[in-house]
C-alpha cells in the first residue's frame, strides 16, 4: 500500500501543479492578444500588446505544459485507478478524486482527502517496516 499511495501522491501532486500553472498562468498570458478574454475580461491589459514577449510565453506555457499535463493526467488516472482498487474504494469516491484531477486547486484537495482516508484505514500497513507481516 505504501508503494501505491506514494506513486499516486507524487502523481497528484505533479498533476495539480502543472494544471495551477497552466490555467493560471499560461491561459491569461496566452490571451493577451488584444481581444476579450473568456467573455467577462473586457480586454487585454494596456502594458501587454498582441504579439509581445508575455503573450509568447503565454503561448509556450500552454503549449509545452499542456502536452506535457496531458501525458501526465493519463498516468495519474492509473495510479489513482490502481490505489482506489487497492483501498477498495468506492465507485463514487473513485469518480470524484479521479475528476478533482481536472480542476486547478481542487486537485490538492482531492489527493489530500484520498490520502488521509487511506492513511485512516491502512495505518497498521503503513505503519509496519517494509516486508513486515501486518496482523
Amino acid at each position: 500500500m505504501r508503494g501505491t499511495l506514494l506513486r499516486y501522491r507524487v502523481m497528484a501532486t505533479i498533476v495539480g501543479v502543472l494544471l495551477v500553472v497552466l490555467i493560471l498562468v499560461g491561459v491569461p498570458l496566452a490571451n493577451f492578444d488584444g481581444t476579450e478574454m473568456w467573455g467577462f475580461i473586457p480586454s487585454t491589459p494596456a502594458w501587454v500588446t498582441p504579439g509581445s514577449g508575455a503573450q509568447e510565453v503565454g503561448e509556450v506555457i500552454t503549449h509545452q505544459l499542456g502536452v506535457a499535463h496531458g501525458w501526465l493526467y493519463m498516468i495519474f488516472l492509473v495510479t489513482a485507478f490502481l490505489l482506489a482498487r487497492k483501498a477498495l474504494w468506492e465507485p463514487g469516491f473513485t469518480v470524484l478524486v479521479l475528476a478533482c484531477g481536472t480542476v486547478p486547486l481542487l486537485s490538492f484537495w482531492a489527493e489530500h482527502k484520498a490520502t488521509a482516508r487511506v492513511k485512516k484505514e491502512y495505518a497498521a500497513e503503513l505503519a509496519a517496516p517494509r516486508g513486515a507481516p501486518v496482523a
